[in-house]
Formats: structure tokens, sequence, C-alpha cells
């Protein structure tokens, strides 16, 4: 079987472990204009505060990303490793980890560690 398939069986068993990896993460947090007005909203912002405050102009300056804390982590990844805006947190943010591919991520992640397990 390939890694692919092994993979896609894998993703089958997935539970989140909420251990706050998938959001410590470096990367890029892409988010539409609809999810921008549903995380201010869940902030109590308005649009305006929001952008200014938690994102950034892509580099392609085709769209606005989050912002990151000094490590790199999501700014909403909170101590305790929980998202801050889990109620609307972004699409990208909720797809994972069906459709990341991010180096390691398997064994990053105790809650893909455990369906790897399971294939």
């Amino acid at each position: 079987m390939s890694r692919e398939e092994r993979l896609q069986k894998a993703l089958g068993h997935f539970e989140c472990r909420r251990c706050g990896t998938c959001c410590s993460w470096p990367g890029r947090v892409r988010i539409t204009s609809e999810e921008a007005d549903a995380i201010a909203a869940e902030l109590g912002l308005t649009v305006a505060e929001f952008t200014e405050r938690y994102t950034r102009l892509s580099p392609t300056r085709r769209g606005l990303e989050l912002t990151d804390q000094d490590d790199g982590a999501c700014i909403f990844l909170t101590e305790d490793k929980l998202c801050r805006i889990h109620n609307a947190k972004p699409q990208q943010c909720r797809e994972f980890p069906w459709h990341w591919d991010y180096p390691r991520s398997e064994e990053l992640c105790e809650g893909l560690r455990i369906a790897w397990k399971k294939v």
C-alpha cells in the first residue's frame, strides 16, 4: 500500500486530541472576507479593528492572512493550547489534517500518530 493510500486510511481514524500542535507550526493561514467578518464578530470587534490587529496582507497581495505569535504559532492559540476563535476558525484550520501536507505531521500530531497506528 502506498503512503498516500495509508494516509487516506489513517485520516478515516483521525480524532483531534486538542494538543495545539497544528496551530504551533509556522505557516500561513489565509482568510476570506466572510471569515474575517465571522472572526471579528466572535471577538466583538469591527472588521477594521480585527484586520488591523490580527491580519497581514499575503505575499501575493491578493488576500489576508492571520498574523503569528513571536514563536510562529497562530495568534489565536491560547497558552492552554486551545483556539480562541474555535467557533469562527477559518476553513483552512477546520480542514486539518485532511487537506494539509505538512512535513512530519504524522510525527508531530498526536491524533495523526494514533490514526497511523490503526492502519
